[in-house]
């Protein structure tokens, strides 16, 4: 599959439905609400983006900048259909929401992820090589103090400044 043939757009609220079909066959990924996926491609639409091939929905990051701070761009979710992984396509959307006019102000970027996928640390940080930064890392939401045991220590990424 050639990276050409995909398009990178801000998000339509009509891939919305599209959306939540990803991140259901984009495991671990947790699964938001349909209506969750449709204020992602709304409301956050400026600080997400959508890659298409053929009109077909193959990506999708959601992101938001900090209401405290709003030099800081927070990634909620990345997902690749299994059809369009290999490519850089990941490290590709995060690069286009970053170079957006609206995140002009944005030198700090915050995700969260689990030690176990390797795919996101990865790509975390080959984003912070990239953009010649550094990585610190820290705890987000624990195990057992905020998912009471039914979820994975969420560990908090922060790349930058840039």
């Amino acid at each position: 599959m050639s990276f050409s043939t995909i398009d990178l757009s801000v998000p339509l609220s009509t891939d919305g439905h599209a959306v939540h079909h990803l991140i259901a066959n984009c495991s671990p990924l947790d699964q938001n609400s349909m209506y969750c996926n449709l204020l992602q491609a709304t409301h956050f639409a400026s600080t997400s983006v959508s890659a298409k091939r053929g009109g077909e929905l193959v990506g999708f990051i959601s992101g938001y900048a900090l209401p405290e701070r709003p030099d800081t761009l927070f990634i909620w979710q990345v997902a690749v259909d299994e059809s369009a992984r290999g490519c850089g396509l990941a490290l590709s959307m995060l690069q286009h929401i970053l170079q957006r006019p609206h995140c002009s102000a944005i030198n700090t970027l915050e995700t969260s992820i689990t030690e176990s996928n390797q795919a996101s640390w990865a790509l975390f940080r080959r984003l912070a090589s990239n953009l010649n930064t550094r990585v610190e890392e820290s705890t987000l939401f624990d195990h057992v103090d905020h998912f009471r045991g039914s979820h994975d220590t969420e560990t908090l990424v922060r790349i930058g400044p840039f």
